[in-house]
């Protein structure tokens, strides 16, 4: 059971950032459904960082791989922000199109690092093994990942920012009604930009915890296996409130693990399914939980809109 409750952090972890991204990113009025790209670029940074920082203290790969994967995650969110802020293009398929892109990219850039440090290597994958070790701690049976940690003191600092800041409470305006927050001084353009890059920042850092979560190297031509769309799934099920995303991660987190322990578990090893099966729960529950609450869902009503100054 420890097995269990590690892995459903672990996953939790790894929902709840990239949730929250698209919470602050939803919250200022963009819809980013390029989270999926966003983790997959902000993995490659911090898995690239985990590889050349093996041999170095505890605090500094762990400092420098969360830097280097926000700051790449920051870096594409830009994509999104351009085109959806300042060209007022389509939300949803500039999000699709970052998804697609992401995946490419990313391996791209790593197969012309392994070309050049080795021309018989043709391959997208990274390996990590020294420095993912650096992001572990054994406390008797259960491995606690500085991940998990991280996350709870991002979503924290995410409620306190959204309901007692200044800032958050403008982020929000800018997403409910930006002609009123346009109209009381606040620069609407600014904001979104801040709420998208939040957005990239949470997003790039979910992305290293996902590559982390299990393997000591990963072929970045697989992308995050869908995950950034069910961290969309988790953030509306959450009702875009941290509490309640937590929560819902939590709840997915649950299954997905079950894919990773399922064979110490005699009840669940017993119905001789693979963990394919188990693979699937989580977006099977997310269908379902979405088509049995989506009804009563409230997302921020200018998310989406894209804002014209002037404009009422």
């Amino acid at each position: 059971m420890s097995l269990l409750l590690q892995y459903t952090l672990l996953y939790a972890s790894v929902l709840i950032l990239v949730a929250l991204g698209g919470c602050f990113s939803e919250h200022s009025g963009v819809i980013n459904l390029g989270l999926e790209g966003i983790m997959v670029i902000g993995a490659m940074g911090g898995a690239l960082a985990l590889k050349m920082l093996g041999g170095y203290p505890v605090i500094v790969i762990l400092i420098v791989t969360v830097l280097a994967a926000a700051i790449c995650g920051m870096i594409y969110s830009l994509l999104l922000a351009v085109a959806c802020i300042n060209f007022m293009s389509d939300q949803t398929i500039i999000g699709t199109a970052l998804n697609i892109l992401g995946t490419a990219l990313a391996t791209v850039i790593i197969k012309a690092i392994n070309i050049a440090e080795n021309p018989d290597d043709v391959s997208s994958n990274v390996q990590y093994i020294q420095g993912k070790k650096a992001l572990q701690i054994n406390i008797g049976n259960f491995q606690l990942n500085y991940f998990m940690i991280i996350t709870l003191v991002l979503l924290i600092l995410s409620y306190i920012i959204l309901y007692k800041t200044r800032f958050g409470l403008r982020l929000m305006a800018c997403g409910e009604h930006p002609q009123a927050a346009d109209s009381v001084g606040i620069n609407v353009y600014k904001t979104r930009y801040m709420g998208v890059l939040i957005s990239g920042f949470l997003g790039g850092i979910g992305g290293i915890a996902y590559i982390t979560a299990g393997v000591s190297e990963w072929k970045f031509e697989n992308g995050v296996a869908g995950f950034g769309f069910l961290a969309l799934a988790v953030m509306i099920f959450g009702q875009w409130k941290p509490q309640r995303i937590a929560l819902a991660a939590l709840l997915f987190g649950c299954f997905r693990a079950l894919s990773n322990v399922y064979s110490g578990i005699s009840l669940l090893a017993g119905l001789k399914l693979n963990s394919t099966a188990y693979n699937m729960m989580p977006y099977i529950i997310s269908l379902i939980v979405l088509a049995l609450t989506s009804k009563n869902s409230r997302a921020p009503k200018a998310e989406g809109v894209p804002y014209l100054k002037g404009m009422r």
